[in-house]
């Protein structure tokens, strides 16, 4: 097998040039990479992965900490950040908290035990404290999706405020006052700031009918919610759900009692998951940029690990998918008398 001093003299440079380029810790002028990369090739040679740990002091490895490994939302991150972390020569190790206080608290035995150079966390709870408590202790972190406040590491959120303001917006614009926004757990970043987006657009009308219901980002919720409001005396013509899988135990609800999508009520979710197109009718939702997040997360943290500057907040701009989902509320039978449209 080919040494690294044999690719060092095959390449015309030194073997601590060689090193500092395969562990990324140096930037070499494009002619002197290329020369690297193809004595690399012609000599086949493989750098050997413990020695390189033993020179470096590092895994390359980074972890993901997820909440749920089914959900394809957290699922589409993971393979994103996945995907970048390949891309400069890491490798990924992934864990489920299950939205598990312990569990998440326990993650961070990846970085003490020497396991993992960095972490990314993303989190669907509010934290009580312990878990900002615990990464006040570790400088490789890096957070995405959801915020855990009083902490000073790297963050990569998206615009959810205006995701709220632009899916109510367009609920108005199609003639809806009587909005109900079913949003995820109460204290949760990304739930605080789709309903202020909500309650903005709600505001810019003087007519208009908000109704805020509270709890997880789940089917269920959803299900439970859609009673909630129906067995109420003032349902909705129009709902604004804080996630795809809200919007779907809403939908299923619905058509369990007899209520029709779009032209009794209107739905609106926040997600873009994959199956969001293929529901009955195709669900009009506003769109994460999955990807870009999942990229933007990972770079932050092979910045820190590197020793370079970062941004401390990132923030990803969001879009409304229009599908068939969303009707007139005049159409709507739950459209009360004397109410604009």
């Amino acid at each position: 097998m080919a040494t690294l001093n044999e690719v060092a003299q095959e390449a015309g440079v030194s073997p601590t040039t060689v090193s500092r380029y395969l562990n990324h810790r140096i930037e070499l002028p494009k002619p002197t990479a290329a020369r690297i990369d193809e004595a690399i090739l012609r000599l086949r040679y493989r750098p050997n992965p413990l020695a390189r740990r033993l020179s470096t002091g590092r895994t390359e490895t980074i972890a993901i900490v997820a909440p749920e490994i089914a959900n394809p939302f957290f699922a589409d991150l993971a393979a994103a950040i996945e995907d970048e972390a390949e891309r400069h020569g890491y490798a990924v190790m992934m864990s489920s908290t299950r939205g598990v206080a312990e569990r998440e608290l326990s993650a961070f035995r990846l970085l003490e035990d020497q396991h993992a150079d960095g972490l990314i966390l993303m989190t669907n709870r509010p934290d009580d404290g312990m878990l900002a408590a615990r990464m006040a202790h570790h400088a490789r972190v890096v957070l995405v999706d959801e915020d855990v406040p009083g902490v000073d590491v790297p963050r990569v959120f998206v615009e959810n405020e205006a995701g709220g303001y632009v899916a109510t917006r367009h609920l108005l614009d199609r003639g809806h006052r009587q909005i109900a926004y079913l949003g995820g757990p109460a204290g949760l970043m990304s739930a605080i700031e789709r309903e202020a987006g909500f309650r903005r657009a709600m505001g810019e009308v003087e007519d208009g009918v908000p109704q805020v219901v509270s709890g997880a980002y789940s089917r269920e919720f959803g299900a439970r919610a859609v009673d909630a409001l129906f067995d109420g005396a003032a349902p909705p013509t129009a709902i604004f759900a804080g996630s795809d899988f809200i919007a779907i135990g809403a939908m299923g609800r619905l058509r369990e009692r007899g209520i029709a999508v779009p032209a009794d009520i209107s739905v609106v979710g926040f997600d873009d998951m994959p199956f969001a197109d293929m529901l009955a009718p195709a669900l009009t939702t506003v769109r994460q940029p999955v990807n870009a997040m999942g990229q933007a997360a990972c770079r932050s943290l092979l910045a820190l690990l590197n020793n370079q500057e970062t941004a401390p907040v990132t923030r990803l701009p969001v879009a409304l998918v229009e599908r068939q989902s969303v009707a007139n509320g005049s159409k709507s039978p739950f459209q009360r008398q004397g109410t604009s449209t």
